[in-house]
């Protein structure tokens, strides 16, 4: 969760404002040696790769914040979440690969760094490889898993999680369906929010909403990051001096790296990410073939799909685009359901000859299941277009008047699924939607542009 934070000092390096500002706040980076003693490390691929992970240190948030946002309880010391960033050579797309904190792991031989007892290769959950051996064994850990060459670690606790969201003037986070988590205290109804820091640390660290749990809260620190990410890119920050040192300061105090991530690498993503868009970033998980993999003393755990995350991270190593290639689209509001599931009798409310027909077509055309017959409907005279719906299909029925804005919607018990619209005199044209769902490909890949809020 705190990668939003991580993955920010990348994107808010990379603002050009000059190697004096940039010198400065690397003076603030807590620098560690992950790679140390590193032996018989996979091949170097193209591009740049970065492992980020974020820690579930809370030492400097308040009383008052823990209460708040409920954020009590003692930490693990381990990872919390766990992110593998590309930036690929041409510095044009940045891939980030979520790894999954419960992932079944096979840690390599090392000493434990609390105990300093020699432990031999035995299995393990992801998050914990840092418990035991801190950075260097999760470098060797992710790198033993993907067989991808980490070339820069970047490590951060979310205790600056919050200011940092405040300092860019909070996030826009859109959902279609109610987000209620009584474990972190997150209460979103379906819109558009806009999200002060604490709700956002709320919003990523959410994982009771669902049965998706901890797979579902990775795809909201997705859409979180490319919320982040159109924030940060489209405010000015990157190009303002002063807003650029406030936000860069707050991030970086709680971060470590590793030695060789300084003020040259910093410029050089400075360079690489002028032009920097939500577009620009793409956004995976490695599939996953069993979620609940019991292992003897560990207890349940994530199992990858071994052909499938392979393939993935072959195509990291060898620089290509895990999106699928997709045709230009124009902006629709996202909605709940998908309109192809939507079943819709259009009639007409009006005298106007021919209206039913063009209602019919144009929801047709954005992809509304109408019957492709519209009627004459029994009120002839209305003013404001009508949509009764049966309150079983309610959600139904709010992705359609998403498509017909203004429109008046109705309650008719025993009305059964279809949906049906009187067109009105008001009526002007139909509204582009979209479900949430798309074609992500077969690593379920999406780019910040089809996340983030339109």
């Amino acid at each position: 969760m705190r990668m939003a934070t991580g993955l920010s000092v990348l994107v808010l390096g990379a603002g050009g404002v000059g190697h004096a500002v940039v010198t400065n706040l690397e003076t603030g980076i807590d620098r560690i040696d992950p790679f140390k003693d590193m032996k018989n490390r996979p091949r170097a691929g193209t591009g740049m790769n970065l492992l980020l992970v974020g820690t579930d240190g809370r030492d400097r948030i308040t009383p008052e914040e823990k209460q708040k946002y409920r954020l009590g309880g003692a930490p693990c010391h381990c990872t919390d979440t766990v992110m593998l960033v590309h930036l690929s050579a041409d510095k044009k797309r940045a891939s980030i690969v979520s790894l999954p904190r419960d992932s079944y792991a096979e840690v390599p031989e090392h000493t434990d760094r609390n105990t300093g007892v020699r432990h031999s290769a035995h299995p393990l959950k992801l998050n914990a490889a840092y418990a035991e051996g801190g950075p260097n064994l999760t470098v060797r850990t992710v790198e033993h898993m993907t067989g991808v060459k980490i070339d820069h670690y970047l490590e951060v606790d979310f205790t600056s999680f919050m200011k940092t969201v405040d300092t860019l003037g909070g996030v826009q986070i859109c959902t279609t369906r109610p987000l209620k988590d009584s474990y972190t205290g997150l209460d979103l109804a379906p819109g558009t929010h806009e999200l002060n820091g604490g709700q956002a640390l709320q919003y990523v660290r959410s994982r009771h909403i669902d049965g998706a749990a901890d797979l579902g809260r990775m795809q909201r620190q997705q859409k979180f990051l490319a919320s982040l990410i159109a924030r940060a890119t489209s405010s000015g920050v990157l190009l303002n001096p002063v807003k650029f040192r406030d936000v860069a300061s707050t991030m970086l105090r709680s971060v470590r790296a590793d030695k060789g991530f300084g003020t040259e690498q910093l410029l050089e993503l400075a360079q690489a990410m002028r032009g920097f868009s939500p577009a620009s970033s793409e956004f995976a998980s490695v599939p996953v073939g069993n979620v609940s993999y019991p292992v003897k003393g560990i207890g349940s755990t994530v199992r990858w799909d071994e052909a499938k995350s392979k393939k993935l991270f072959r195509a990291l190593r060898e620089d290509k685009p895990l999106a699928p290639a997709r045709p230009e689209e124009p902006k629709a509001q996202t909605v709940d359901v998908a309109p192809r599931q939507v079943r819709v009798q259009v009639y007409n409310g009006t005298p106007k000859d021919g209206l039913g027909k063009t209602v019919d077509a144009a929801l047709r055309a954005t992809g509304f299941d109408t019957t492709r017959a519209p009627l004459n409907g029994e009120l002839h005279a209305l003013k404001r277009t009508l949509i009764s719906y049966d309150p079983r299909w309610d959600r139904s029925a709010r992705s359609l008047a998403a498509a017909l804005p203004g429109a008046e919607l109705r309650p008719v018990r025993g009305q059964g699924a279809t949906m049906r619209v009187t067109a009105g005199a008001d009526f002007e044209t139909v509204r582009r939607v979209r479900a949430e769902e798309r074609d992500a490909g077969e690593f379920g890949t999406v780019t910040g542009d089809q996340v983030a809020c339109p």
